[in-house]
């Protein structure tokens, strides 16, 4: 039995589950949007698109900071350096709540000259003034997820990010049906309802946060004396770190509001505007929901990916760092791969199941699987090149992809027969360029010594088993006269089912380590808090003495 303790695993696991119970929450209150009497496709081009302003804007002010903080948090806790680790945190807290409350006046100040000039949908106006708070309790509450993952406590992260979905998903189904009785049903007032669900669940996690934290904040920890580090370096650090940060995810937020300023402006004119703007809520909330679904599980490798590298790079623990970018990938690929194939093979069958009230959009559903695994790759290197410190070629890669992205934006939605899966196509090409850069990049910086074929081989001949298989019994399943629903849902679970035994016989992952990181973990954190309980004894005891 081997006894060493693997919290980078651990720590993947919490927010692998957390991650899967926020998306099942997710899913519910998008269900029961789209198919909800009045707001459809349309209540949701409503909804979405002030969303992906908010979520611009969010970007600037809190998608970046956590994992930078976390690194900087990281790289001091590791030095046992706890009194500038404090120091770091105290002054990103004062920095990105004045930065939270300027992003939160802006949105509110412009929000009906960004509904009306820039994304031609006036009706979004109320819904971007009721999220603009949300800017600000972002940011703050961004710092402190930062700062639990620096100091390896990313169950916390996990917490409370499910703690927040849980609220919104709740809070949104009480106010949008509170507000569709009261307005008949009005499109805008129950996608401004929905936002501001957002709002309040935004407030209570940044509350529930807080008190986490000064729960912690007097637990005596080993340390060693450095001398203070001066306010104006530490405040250049957090920027220097941050800022690529931000511009990366700034970047990759951009894809998702260019569909929202091209896609009606230039469909509009060719098909009208109220079916230019079904359209538009068909890609942002549909299929954006399903495409985005295992990057919001990838994310979980990534959060707890940056700290412990910049760790091993601090320790110059070069194997160890080689092992955790090999697992890292690897678990990219086990993840992503089955679902491109689920999702190709199955894209008609999962809007029946979900949005039977409004299941348009299989076709660009199935286009849209083919580049999942590349942006999942993208977000995964882009974790280890920021944790080894190479900040800049992230924003590049983003830029570059960005550009291809506009590019066939506004060449190919223009082109008869093509229209909005234009939009969908330039998601895959941006996504394929972005990880050719971001991986030549990880390769020149060092020394990779596994192919990326080989990790894939077999997840790709696990999904390909059970794309054969699944497709077969659903045949099987309809010539018998079984309901399309039923079989649908029928040869999906029967996929995944025989994917996971594919993983179990195929041995992907080292398991045993993989149940024994998460019970030594445990074992130790019971044998710290001991620890701890011990020491703070003995220091009361000492002060007695003294007195």
């Amino acid at each position: 039995m081997k006894t060493k303790i693997n919290d980078f695993v651990n720590g993947i696991i919490s927010l692998v589950i957390s991650q899967i119970l926020i998306k099942v929450f997710g899913v519910i209150y998008s269900i029961y949007l789209t198919n909800k009497t009045g707001f459809g496709d349309e209540g949701n081009a409503i909804y979405m698109s002030g969303y992906q302003i908010y979520a611009l804007l969010l970007t600037i002010s809190s998608i970046g900071v956590p994992n930078a903080i976390a690194r900087l948090i990281s790289e001091k806790n590791s030095q046992k350096d706890i009194i500038n680790r404090e120091r770091i945190f105290k002054i990103s807290i004062f920095l990105f709540s004045i930065v939270g409350v300027i992003g939160s006046i802006a949105l509110f100040a412009y929000s009906e000259v960004i509904a009306n000039e820039v994304l031609e949908i006036p009706e979004a106006t109320l819904s971007i003034m009721v999220l603009s708070p949300a800017i600000f309790f972002v940011s703050v509450n961004s710092v402190i997820r930062g700062y639990f993952n620096g100091i390896n406590k990313i169950k916390i992260t996990a917490k409370v990010q499910f703690v927040e979905q849980v609220l919104k998903s709740i809070l949104t189904i009480i106010f949008v049906e509170m507000i569709s009785r009261l307005s008949n049903a009005s499109s805008e007032s129950m996608a401004a309802a929905a936002n501001f669900a957002t709002t309040i669940a935004t407030s209570f996690s940044l509350v529930y946060i807080l008190n986490v934290y000064l729960k912690q904040i007097n637990i005596y920890e080993e340390k060693i004396i450095y001398s203070r580090e001066r306010i104006k370096n530490v405040i250049n650090n957090v920027l220097k770190i941050s800022i690529p940060m931000t511009l990366n995810a700034i970047l990759s937020s951009l894809g998702k509001n260019i569909d929202s300023m091209t896609v009606v402006k230039i469909l509009k004119n060719i098909i009208g505007e109220e079916l230019a703007i079904k359209k538009y809520g068909i890609i942002s909330s549909k299929i954006d929901i399903l495409v985005s679904m295992p990057l919001a599980f990838n994310a979980s490798i990534s959060t707890a990916l940056i700290p412990e590298i910049t760790k091993r790079k601090a320790q110059n623990d070069l194997e160890g760092l080689i092992s955790k970018i090999k697992f890292s990938l690897l678990i990219t690929f086990i993840l992503g791969i089955p679902y491109c194939f689920g999702i190709y093979n199955y894209s008609q069958e999962v809007l029946n199941i979900l949005f039977p009230n409004a299941n348009e959009g299989a076709l660009l559903l199935k286009i849209s699987s083919l580049g999942i695994i590349f942006s999942m790759l993208t977000q995964t290197i882009n974790a280890i090149l920021q944790g080894l410190g190479n900040n800049k070629v992230p924003v590049y890669a983003s830029l570059i992809g960005l550009i291809f992205k506009i590019f066939c934006n506004i060449c190919l939605i223009k082109i008869d027969g093509i229209y909005e899966k234009g939009a969908i196509i330039g998601n895959i090409v941006s996504s394929v360029v972005s990880f050719v850069i971001v991986y030549c990049a990880l390769r020149k910086k060092i020394c990779i010594k596994f192919k990326l074929i080989l990790l894939a081989m077999k997840p790709i001949f696990a999904s390909i088993i059970m794309s054969i298989l699944s497709l077969k019994i659903q045949n099987v399943l309809l010539k018998n006269e079984i309901n399309n629903f039923f079989a649908g849902i029928i040869a999906i679970g029967i996929s995944v089912i025989i994917y996971i035994f594919s993983v179990f016989v195929m041995k992907m992952i080292n398991l045993t380590e993989v149940f024994e990181s998460v019970e030594n973990s445990e074992v130790k954190e019971m044998q710290n808090c001991k620890t701890l309980k011990n020491k703070k004894k003995i220091l009361k005891k000492q002060k007695k003495r003294r007195i």
